[in-house]
């Protein structure tokens, strides 16, 4: 693993970096997995409501299947060269029973409204129990940022 040029972030400057990538970035690569057909890999496209990540997938997808009857799942930023892993449970919401603001919120950052397709979409909101973040080896010891649910300083 390179290390040139990597200074070492202290737990509240990781913590900011994750919540800022959050609040921006789109895609988040969703790990799923399910009792009879393993493991499943997806990236799809995310909000962050500050408290939870949403992700929004057609109610016939192998990550709505898994879910459904494996609720904990893996979420992984795609830079990996700036490292965050959430790992949370999936509490799911057909498109007819979202939270409004949730499902509006959705919409307003993608311009793109799953209630308004045909065919059933399930929202899939993941509350964290564990954050790591890091970039490079110097920051592997430290990683974790959240646990339990609860963030470090």
């Amino acid at each position: 693993m390179q290390t040139t040029g990597i200074v070492r972030r202290q737990a509240a400057e990781r913590r900011r970096d994750t919540l800022e990538r959050l609040a921006t970035e789109r895609d988040v690569w969703v790990s799923t997995a399910h009792p009879d057909h393993g493991p499943h890999q997806v990236p799809l496209w995310f909000l962050w409501d500050g408290r939870a990540v949403w992700v929004c997938t057609s109610a016939t997808t192998a990550t709505a299947r898994n879910v459904r009857e494996e609720p904990r799942v893996r979420l992984a930023l795609p830079d990996t060269l700036d490292v965050v892993l959430l790992q949370g449970e999936a509490e799911c919401f057909s498109d007819q029973d979202v939270p409004e603001d949730a499902a509006e919120a959705f919409a307003a950052k993608f311009g793109w409204d799953p209630r308004t397709e045909e065919g059933s979409f399930l929202y899939v909101r993941v509350v964290p129990r564990s954050v790591r973040a890091w970039r490079g080896e110097p920051e592997l010891r430290g990683r974790v940022i959240m646990r339990d649910g609860t963030w470090l300083e």
